[in-house]
């Protein structure tokens, strides 16, 4: 894993707008490769709950016939949490207040993702 590679990718995104605050990569065990986050959060917790809506979000298409899942949107009522897919190993999580232009986070956590897969898998 070239987790340089993997942290250049999450400072990318970070500075890709103002509004984010926060953004991890999460395997799918719940264990966080690396992060931004808040000193106030507990990155074991924050992992092990970002695993835990990704499985719910695949079962969710999968019953519904909606195909492989590649994003999960929650919304609150100060922001967003937004799951991207970062191969078949792991996903982007990125937490941001609600003026944030979901479309670029979109644009962002697909670019990132493309770049942060191989950088996971290179040994």
């Amino acid at each position: 894993m070239n987790i340089g590679a993997v942290h250049a990718e999450l400072e990318k995104i970070k500075s890709s707008s103002p509004d984010i605050e926060a953004v991890a990569v999460v395997n799918f065990d719940g264990l966080i490769i690396d992060d931004i986050l808040p000193s106030n959060l507990d990155e074991s917790r924050v992992g092990a709950m970002i695993a835990s809506i990704l499985t719910l979000g695949e079962r969710v298409s999968a019953e519904m016939k909606k195909g492989d899942l590649e994003q999960v949107l929650v919304k609150g009522k100060h922001g967003y949490v937004i799951l991207g897919s970062a191969g078949a190993e792991a996903v982007i999580a990125v937490s941001c207040n609600s003026q944030v232009k979901l479309g670029l986070i979109f644009l962002e956590l697909k670019r990132a993702g493309q770049a942060i897969a191989p950088a996971i898998l290179q040994s």
